[in-house]
């Protein structure tokens, strides 16, 4: 997809150390070394040293220049990152046997990497699951001091040439947020607002989604919906949104204009935000499976430092894409 190889070149243009915390798989190694031939980089690979090699050895890619390797049961690194850990969960009271092993874990090494500025983002989750990964993020990179809170979005790129003449959208929270009240619901909205921006690199305009358009139906979710549009509008007065919009009327221009004439957003959005996570995971998987759409992420957003989270059935593609995309995020 066009937009695709647009992304990897503006990360290029913008290079980032990312660091990728399941090193020793293959999908993992395949995307990094694709992400370093578009001129990404340097990126790290972090795991068991031997497993590591022995897969840059069957790709013929011995000694890469920009790709490095850290193992944290030998790296130099790991007596430091015990004690950031130690320091970062001293409420927890941990004894310094779990925080040397905890630093020795992948996942927590790869965001103590992050934390203490040795990297600039992190990418896994192709191995462990979404919990383990977002988990080590919140503890270990935190929110950033100015979020309301943390929330994910996912990079929805449609198939070239479709009918809409559309080329990406932001979809958010389709994997995280259950069930967002209205000030979380515009948070998630200000921060995928910034996201498009940054990835899109077009003027975000935003719709809040309902099953209803401007007040065709009554109902308390519909409410939470027109709730965040007032303090949306009361807060970021220049931020172009409108709700509530059925996705029919964000997304087509010609039934925006019949059901929502006044609206200047109806039609013409490129930020999609869902009432709760239900709607959000639903629709994002029927865009993917079924409207032929490329869905990157969940992509964190509200995190100090970038770090996301990947699918177990991704692709060395996929991975190339997140590297992209965490690269951007980390030039902010």
């Amino acid at each position: 997809m066009s937009f695709l190889r647009d992304l990897r070149k503006r990360a290029a243009a913008r290079p980032a150390h990312i660091v990728l915390s399941e090193g020793h798989d293959p999908r993992i190694v395949a995307g990094a070394l694709a992400a370093l031939d578009a001129g990404m980089g340097p990126i790290t690979l972090v795991g068991p040293e031997g497993e590591i090699t022995a897969r840059l050895s069957d790709a013929g890619a011995q000694n890469r220049e920009g790709l490095r390797i850290q193992d944290p049961e030998t790296s130099d690194l790991t007596e430091t990152y015990a004690a950031l850990y130690s320091e970062l969960r001293k409420h927890k009271a941990v004894s310094p046997e779990i925080a040397a092993a905890q630093a020795r874990d992948p996942m927590i090494f790869s965001a103590l990497m992050v934390r203490n500025g040795d990297a600039d983002g992190t990418v896994g989750g192709a191995v462990t699951t979404s919990s383990e990964t977002i988990r080590a993020a919140l503890t270990m990179i935190g929110k950033a001091p100015d979020a309301a809170l943390v929330s994910s979005f996912f990079l929805m790129i449609l198939p070239d040439s479709h009918l809409s003449g559309r080329t990406a959208m932001v979809f958010g929270d389709c994997g995280m947020v259950v069930d967002p009240d209205q000030d979380e619901l515009a948070a998630i909205a200000v921060q995928s607002a910034a996201s498009c921006a940054q990835l899109l690199g077009d003027p975000p305009a935003v719709a809040l989604l309902s099953f209803s358009t401007k007040g065709s139906a009554r109902h308390a979710s519909v409410t939470k919906v027109t709730g965040a549009l007032d303090i949306l509008r009361a807060e970021h007065p220049h931020l172009p949104v409108d709700g509530e919009l059925q996705f029919d009327a964000a997304f087509v221009p010609e039934i925006g204009a019949s059901k929502a004439p006044l609206s200047t957003v109806a039609g013409k959005a490129n930020v999609f935000i869902f009432p709760d996570l239900n709607s959000g995971n639903i629709g994002y998987k029927i865009a993917q499976r079924i409207g032929g759409c490329d869905a990157i992420g969940p992509v964190l957003q509200g995190l100090n430092s970038p770090a996301n989270d990947l699918s177990r059935g991704c692709t060395a593609a996929d991975v190339t894409n997140m590297i992209a995309v965490t690269t951007l995020q980390a030039a902010k």
